[in-house]
């Protein structure tokens, strides 16, 4: 009895300091973040830029169905918004790998998931803030959701959930790549053709047909199908459990790949 107790109590323990050097490595990170304001600033200016750019340039020439096109947009844009900014988690690691910080947390007495779980949760908390000022540049450009605050919300967890699990991805690639700059050039023959061939700016209605088979049915385009249907409180079929099905697959293989990388990388 006494030893399934204490056995009980060394595993409430190594619990405990698992979760508490997450939140130290995540707290780290953040605070990465806040003392380099300008990469903060052009985070939040490409977002912001792309809202302009299509809502007033090329807006006027794109019908979208059912909807106005300010009200198709920008829901895509905050599914393109939170996957860039998983793009993050690659760029991240791969300074710390560079600048020799992940052998530096493999010589501490701390958990083996902190270093990895801290990065995504950190830029888990990035997308959030970016979401919140991609939401009120939104609704300054006449973007106006119909389909609810408590719908809206749901939307919000769902394109952060899908954006986070895709970040372990992102995190392999940091921790291949020999520097930063390395790192975000492998993500962006990934990022580019499953962002723009999608339903985030156009409906794919609107693409050649050979191209339609491939936009309506890869991860982005669920996402942005979901995500756009709580919003305004439209039909959109399965696209949120698909858009959980693909997250929760992408996070079942890919945070095992990306853990296996960081043993051999660190």
């Amino acid at each position: 009895m006494n030893t399934s107790v204490q056995s009980r109590d060394s595993l409430i323990g190594r619990l405990r300091w698992a979760f508490s050097d997450v939140a130290t490595i995540t707290q780290r990170n953040l605070i990465a973040v806040m003392r380099v304001p300008a990469a903060i600033v052009f985070v939040i200016l490409q977002p912001v830029m792309f809202v302009l750019l299509f809502r007033y340039v090329f807006g006027g020439a794109i019908t979208a169905p059912g909807s106005s096109y300010v009200n198709f947009l920008i829901p895509g844009i905050l599914v393109q918004t939170t996957i860039f900014g998983a793009v993050g988690t690659a760029i991240g690691l791969a300074e710390d790998l560079a600048r020799g910080l992940i052998e530096r947390f493999r010589a501490l007495p701390m958990a083996r998931m902190a270093v990895l779980a801290g990065r995504t949760l950190s830029d888990l908390v990035r997308n959030v803030v970016i979401l919140i000022v991609i939401t009120v540049i939104g609704f300054a450009v006449g973007f106006r959701p119909t389909g609810g605050v408590i719908a809206y919300f749901q939307a919000s967890f769902l394109m952060l959930f899908f954006a986070f699990c895709l970040s372990w991805g992102f995190a392999f690639i940091g921790l291949a790549a020999p520097n930063s700059e390395t790192a975000q050039a492998m993500t962006f023959p990934l990022i580019f053709p499953i962002t723009f061939a999608s339903s985030i700016f156009v409906p794919v209605e609107t693409m050649p047909g050979w191209l339609q088979a491939f936009a309506n049915n890869q991860p982005v385009s669920q996402a942005a199908a979901a995500v756009r249907g709580l919003m305004l409180g439209t039909p959109h079929g399965n696209a949120t459990w698909w858009t959980l099905g693909y997250g929760i697959v992408f996070l079942a293989i890919l945070a095992p790949v990306a853990t296996r990388r960081y043993r051999r990388a660190a």
